[in-house]
């Protein structure tokens, strides 16, 4: 379950089966909302499609939205996550622990992974709670919230970092829709100057192949 944009204010949701790599459902939208993702799971749903287990990009909402199935949180998603908020090369320690620890998280068990992650929040907690005065308005903020928001968007997923391990079907990364996703986009590139309209009937073309 994911989406990627082709143009301004436009992207492709689309769903597909991990293990045959099959494209389920699929909408044009403006941007992913749980509504649409919604719509296509009751699609799957009436085709007579038993879902195993949904993976996911976090979007907002999503674990609630679709609680009464596993839901895999794409760990990759959540390297982008952290990497977006303390870049490639972080200048703080805690941020250059921080990163190292979630780009291994593809080779940890949970129980790794979850004790590492609390050993770094406990040797970082006081450093993750201070606050700077704003000598303007007198008020304070915390000095260090990209960092903060890193370890939050962790902590706010850690549930539903693991569920693949439960699951021996289920992949723990969106990885081969990504895949779909590169692929179209390169071979759209040979085709520049295409209409909006002319795009889109490219694409439904490529993803029913």
């Amino acid at each position: 379950m994911d989406a990627t944009y082709f143009g301004r204010n436009w992207c492709v949701a689309l769903l597909m089966d991990a293990a045959s790599g099959n494209k389920l459902w699929r909408k044009y939208v403006r941007y992913e909302t749980i509504t649409d993702y919604q719509e296509g799971i009751d699609f799957i749903l009436s085709q007579g499609y038993v879902i195993l287990g949904i993976v996911c990009d976090g979007l907002k909402g999503i674990f609630k939205q679709f609680s009464m199935f596993p839901v895999q949180m794409c760990q990759r998603h959540q390297i982008d996550i952290v990497r977006r908020y303390l870049t490639r090369n972080p200048k703080l320690e805690a941020g250059k622990e921080l990163y190292a620890l979630i780009k291994n998280i593809t080779k940890l068990t949970k129980e790794e992974f979850v004790t590492l992650f609390e050993e770094w929040e406990e040797k970082w907690i006081d450093f993750l709670d201070e606050r700077t005065k704003d000598l303007l308005t007198n008020k304070t903020h915390f000095t260090h919230k990209k960092l903060r928001s890193a370890c939050l968007s962790i902590k706010r997923n850690m549930s539903h970092l693991f569920v693949y391990k439960e699951i021996k079907e289920m992949p723990n990364t969106n990885n081969a829709l990504e895949g779909t996703f590169t692929a179209l986009k390169n071979r759209l590139r040979n085709h520049n100057g295409m209409s909006k309209e002319n795009r889109k009937r490219f694409i439904d073309g490529f993803l029913k192949a």
